[in-house]
């Protein structure tokens, strides 16, 4: 046969690392070996979890080179081996860690909000699915991404939802001993201040129907309500520290409605602002924009979205209401605020004042000046 195949064409007879044939006379190549050092993964999505890790990565033209399970311990190994690519995570219970620690690495890494992510499962809910979703979502030009937090954000957020925490639990605890007295036709007014002055009063009364046992049972209640109170002031202390060395906190606390909690809060929320491009990108990231509902050219607009950091957004609410008493208290006061609560119900005004204050903070957070109460925007015409 290789005599035969030199006197056709003049060449010599192909090697094993060439042109072979076979008995028949067909000629074939061997395919090439490709190991994983070939494959360029341009993309990555990584479904997290507690102990297992499944990850999904895509070339650029979006065929699937790897597939698999890891479990925690082989995530980073596998990980710092692999060249830098773009790496999507649902914004979930230690994305931020695993954020900052897979951009150690080299990789560019994207969260994103779960119900951003959940669109693109194509069927039955698992962890092979959501990678892929992920891996899929990432690429997207138009997707929306969670600001990625450092420690010390991290830290002083930690402290908030700690300190919120001790708040409702200090109001349930208020209402049970509310609750309780009121079983035994002892009526306290709301406010944890007259649960202070009137409870140890009527212990004392003898005059009531409360029996002994129940007597003291109260005052335990009373007892660890006051230790819940000194936890939140003792947290509320920390923030307030914090807040003292952070120019930004600082400069947003001069907006009439921001305090140190909202400042401090939103400071260590937003982390950099320059990744939104315009303050109602942060309204609407925490939620303060009203939903829309438009069909066929009519626009209709609803109630506020509600999205994002509920905490957030109470605080500003609630500072904004602060600022909204004391202006209508005014009997000179001319603000716009009190004009729209004059027309408008006084939570629509309210709103309204934490929807500006949002905004005001981003623009803070993105320049150099500070807050200047009489500062009018000057817009040249073109």
């Amino acid at each position: 046969m290789d005599l035969l195949f030199k006197e056709i064409n003049g060449m010599d007879a192909p090697t094993l690392n060439g042109i072979e044939t076979c008995q028949s006379g067909v000629v074939y190549q061997p395919l090439k070996q490709t190991g994983a050092s070939d494959m360029k993964i341009t993309t990555l999505g990584i479904d997290l979890a507690k102990n297992v890790f499944q990850i999904h990565g895509v070339d650029e033209f979006g065929k699937v080179l790897v597939k698999k399970q890891l479990k925690r311990d082989q995530l980073a190994a596998y990980l710092v081996n692999l060249p830098p690519c773009l790496i999507g995570m649902e914004a979930c219970g230690g994305a931020h860690h695993w954020a900052r620690k897979l951009m150690g690495f080299g990789h560019t890494v994207r969260l994103m909000a779960p119900q951003f992510v959940k669109p693109y499962v194509k069927t039955n809910k698992n962890d092979a699915a959501d990678a892929e979703a992920i891996c899929e979502a990432v690429a997207r030009p138009n997707m929306r991404f969670v600001p990625i937090k450092d420690v010390g954000q991290q830290s002083v957020l930690s402290l908030h939802r700690v300190r919120q925490g001790f708040v409702g639990a200090r109001t349930a605890q208020a209402n049970q001993i509310r609750g309780l007295l009121a079983e035994f036709g002892v009526i306290v007014p709301q406010g944890i201040a007259h649960l202070y002055t009137r409870v140890p009063e009527l212990i004392e009364d003898a005059s009531n129907e409360m029996t002994g046992p129940f007597r003291l049972l109260i005052q335990r209640l009373l007892d660890h309500l006051k230790e819940l109170d000194k936890q939140v002031d003792a947290l509320e202390a920390q923030i307030v520290q914090w807040h003292k060395h952070s120019q930004a906190s600082l400069k947003l606390a001069a907006v009439p409605g921001i305090g140190p909690i909202t400042a401090s809060a939103l400071v260590a929320s937003l982390g950099d602002a320059k990744n939104f491009e315009n303050g109602r990108q942060v309204s609407a990231w925490l939620g303060l924009v009203p939903k829309q509902h438009s069909s066929g050219g009519k626009d209709k607009l609803l109630k506020i979205s509600k999205r994002g950091d509920t905490y957030l957004r109470t605080l500003l609410i609630h500072g904004a209401r602060s600022v909204l008493y004391r202006e209508q208290s005014k009997a000179d006061s001319c603000s716009w605020v009190k004009g729209v609560a004059t027309r408008r119900h006084h939570n629509i005004a309210a709103v309204a004042l934490a929807n500006k204050n949002a905004r005001i903070a981003w623009a803070l957070l993105t320049r150099e000046k500070g807050f200047d109460a009489k500062h009018v925007s000057l817009r040249v015409a073109a």
